[in-house]
């Protein structure tokens, strides 16, 4: 029982951030935008609804289950890539808090990487949306 515990309160740690990424980008549309654009990427108001999007879809396989392993991939690159885009070596010049927040993107990849291996367990999780078995 204590198993299921703890994987349904990492499935609710890991719907609850990207919950809340999403919502800032909501909240906030066209700063996201801006910060998107000074990092040197093309049409990012476009790119700030789709990661908005995605951050929902993925809040939904994390707290559903379904899906699970596929969203923890997909969601693992995509933080490696945040981690990359937004805090890598280029930002550590004159701020390390910067090289902090790249650090803490690979301690989130290494929960999404166990997430994928292990699964959303069997409580509270849909049957569907099995990459591996």
């Amino acid at each position: 029982m204590s198993k299921s515990i703890a994987i349904i309160i990492a499935r609710l740690i890991f719907a609850a951030v990207f919950i809340m990424a999403a919502a800032f980008k909501f909240s906030g549309m066209q700063a996201t935008a801006d910060y998107i654009a000074a990092a040197g990427f093309p049409f990012p108001l476009l790119l700030t609804w789709a990661a908005a999007l995605f951050e929902v879809a993925l809040a939904a396989c994390f707290l559903s289950g379904a899906f699970f392993r596929e969203a923890s991939l997909l969601a693992a690159a995509y933080v490696i890539f945040l981690g990359f885009a937004f805090h890598g070596p280029s930002h550590w010049e004159g701020n390390q808090a910067e090289f902090g927040f790249f650090v803490d993107h690979f301690t989130f990849l290494a929960g999404l990487l166990f997430a994928a291996v292990y699964g959303p367990g069997e409580k509270l999780a849909l049957p569907y949306g099995k990459l591996w078995k």
